[in-house]
């Protein structure tokens, strides 16, 4: 049930936790200079700020217009005076190099504790008003080191992003027009503006703020851009913010002791819990390394949640006599906390309706505990007065104590803790690397048409590939540095056409060739063709070339071969036979022609005899037969030979056969033909003589 917390302790004055009535201090010392708590100048009691712990053991407070640096034992380590009064509700701020930033009269003040006892001022004003000017209020500042920048939240002003070196990087409201609408102030336009400390998720680099509509804003830190908008006004509009720099953002609803854990990337509430009544609305939880958070409650326990909503609640023993005032503080090594549960003495607890009352008379004692969340392990529990009663006896015992100043003390001395130290950068490291990775998907439509839409771009990355192979081996051709583009392809594409022209003509004579004698003209003009194509695809492949050129003729035709007397053409005809043709060439009369053709003429008819003889029978024995009957015409030839001038016997006798043809030259302008078509043989002869 969602309660309101009310705490109200009836204190004496004089309590063991408040110190008794000292000297006031005198006036400021001159700025800046040490001093010593034997000095004669403190006169009373003086209220000290929120602490701020740093890893170099110290204990950092303001107080009116002096900030001080306490050693763990509570000496002063030094002090500086800051001109301005600063704001007790705000404690300081470490900025990176040792500088530290606080708010003092609506000022943003830097500190450089290098500087006191030098020349070089110590104190600087980072942010404010010029002289003359009248200020906003500043409600919170906040730093962030990995960054480099300072941001500012300024009362009906909005937030202005500064550089550490003091530049103005961006400004922006609780209002902002973008993407078409209005975003933040959507109830209350004229009273609405940033009314909370601002707070960095130091893993996200976001920072977030909120509104005084219960508005909670998510901005980049580079950017005065919202990420998101989240309106949690149903919840109360007053709540603190914590990061967790784990992938989660904590807001706490004190009003009705509420916990929400919301999404860094969208700011969906993931889970929701409740817990005990706190004693302020600013009262704000710690997250150690583990992502545990943890915060305590006036009804005595201290509430721990994980990052996934598992609650633990110490002490396991009653509680009902003690109250847990203050927030608990992270320990050097960021495992493990430091809790201060403070015993009452009549304590008094009752609800009425949705609000909780709790009543006491006064405390009687400070129990100090170290402990991590994550295990539940106690390391270390002390109460006070005890031994810390040495505290009043250093220069603390000018100073108005309460149990958060005590605990910042215990924090910086390390007692009773046996874990190793670590660096802030160390802590922020292990709780970044607890954020699960977010998984945003690109593609909302029909999942069945993803393996399309992968199919289509490993499509286009395969061209990309082509395109880009073609260009290196293009632009690498050293033949085309210098040369018009333009006019290179147009003469490569004149070419290819003029090829293919070549290839048709040739594959057309070659098919007469093979079914039919040819002229010697035809010859002479098949052989030009063919050297023009050749000459063509050198061109293509050498001086044109883009580097995919390859010459494969359809017709492996072969130039003529001539010695003076003999010419041959080979060549594969449309039927893909291989034929061979020679032309050899006399310079013998006419008569010798004709006693020639009736020696050819009697040789044929002795061949188609044989042939009629064997009827029906197989290619290779009528390749054989051929064979032994060449032989024999040659011996017959060879006296009639003999006789001619010039003469020469053929150079070669071709016998290209595929099983369907045969051909054979058999002496100087005959050509023999011998086709086989099933089960009959024919034989042609041709004559090919001419005088040249």
């Amino acid at each position: 049930m969602p309660i309101l917390s009310i705490l109200i302790f009836l204190l004496f004055l004089r309590s063991s936790l408040i110190a008794s009535q000292q000297p006031q201090f005198q006036e400021d010392p001159p700025n800046p200079h040490l001093f010593s708590a034997q000095e004669p100048w403190r006169k009373s009691a003086r209220r000290l700020s929120k602490p701020l712990v740093r890893d170099d053991g110290r204990v950092y407070s303001c107080s009116e217009r002096n900030l001080f640096a306490f050693e763990s034992n509570g000496s002063i380590a030094w002090t500086v005076n800051l001109n301005y009064t600063c704001n007790v509700g705000i404690a300081p701020i470490h900025g990176g190099s040792r500088k530290i930033y606080l708010v003092a009269e609506n000022r943003v003040l830097r500190i450089n504790p290098l500087n006191i006892g030098t020349s070089e001022p110590a104190v600087e004003v980072f942010f404010g008003p010029k002289p003359g000017e009248e200020g906003g209020e500043i409600i919170g500042i906040a730093v962030s080191t990995l960054s480099s920048s300072v941001f500012i939240n300024v009362k009906n002003r909005g937030l202005f992003a500064y550089r550490l070196q003091g530049q103005l990087l961006w400004s922006t409201g609780p209002m902002l027009y973008q993407w078409g609408y209005r975003q933040g102030c959507r109830k209350d336009v004229k009273d609405c503006y940033f009314s909370s400390i601002p707070v960095i998720d130091q893993c996200e680099a976001s920072l977030y703020i909120s509104n005084t509509e219960g508005e909670l804003y998510s901005l980049s830190v580079q950017s005065p851009r919202f990420k998101w908008v989240q309106d949690l006004s149903s919840f109360d509009k007053s709540f603190t913010i914590t990061p967790g720099n784990n992938g989660r953002l904590y807001v706490t609803v004190a009003v009705k002791a509420i916990l929400l854990a919301l999404d860094v990337n969208t700011g969906t509430v993931l889970w929701q819990r409740n817990f005990g009544p706190l004693s302020t609305t600013d009262c704000a939880p710690v997250i150690d390394s583990n992502g545990w958070l943890s915060i305590g409650s006036l009804n005595g326990f201290l509430y721990s949640f994980s990052p996934t909503g598992i609650l633990k609640k110490f002490p396991k023993a009653d509680a009902e006599d003690s109250v847990l005032q203050f927030s608990p503080l992270l320990d050097c090594s960021g495992y493990a906390i430091y809790i201060s549960q403070t015993v009452m003495d009549g304590k008094i607890s009752r609800t009425i309706g949705d609000y909780s009352y709790i009543s006491a008379l006064k405390p009687v004692k400070v129990v100090f505990t170290l402990l991590v969340p994550a295990t539940g392990s106690v390391y270390w529990s002390e109460s006070y007065p005890g031994q810390f009663s040495s505290l009043w006896k250093s220069d603390l015992q000018y100073f108005v104590l309460d149990e958060r100043i005590l605990l910042a003390f215990i924090t910086a001395s390390k007692i009773g803790n046996p874990l190793q130290c670590r660096s802030t950068r160390q802590k922020l490291t292990s709780s970044c690397s607890q954020a699960e990775p977010k998984l945003v998907g690109i593609y909302t439509g029909n999942e069945r048409a993803i393996p399309l839409f992968l199919l289509f771009e490993t499509a286009v990355l395969i061209v990309h590939v082509i395109v880009v192979r073609f260009c290196c081996l293009f632009w690498r051709k050293k033949k085309l540095q210098g040369q018009d583009l333009g006019k290179f392809l147009e003469k490569r594409r004149s070419l290819q056409q003029q090829k293919k022209a070549f290839d048709r003509t040739i594959t057309e004579l070659e098919k007469k060739a093979a079914e039919e004698a040819m002229a010697n003209e035809m010859l002479e003009k098949l052989g030009d063709l063919v050297k023009q194509k050749e000459g063509i695809e050198r061109k293509l492949s050498t001086t044109y070339s883009l580097g995919r050129d390859r010459t494969n003729s359809k017709s492996k035709s072969l130039l003529p071969l001539s010695d003076g007397k003999t010419k041959s053409y080979s060549f594969q005809g449309s039927k893909k036979e291989s034929v061979t043709i020679f032309h050899a060439l006399s310079d013998t009369s006419s008569a010798d022609s004709s006693s020639e053709k009736e020696t050819e003429s009697s040789f044929f008819e002795d061949k188609e005899s044989a042939v009629k003889a064997k009827g029906k029978g197989k290619a290779h024995s009528d390749v054989g037969s051929s064979s032994d009957d060449d032989e024999n015409c040659e011996g017959n030839e060879g006296g009639a030979s003999a006789g001619r001038k010039g003469f020469m016997n053929p150079l070669f006798v071709g016998n290209a056969f595929d099983g369907s043809k045969e051909l054979k030259v058999v002496d100087e302008g005959v050509v023999r033909e011998s086709m086989q078509s099933g089960d009959r043989s024919i034989i042609r002869r041709r004559s090919l003589s001419s005088t040249y």
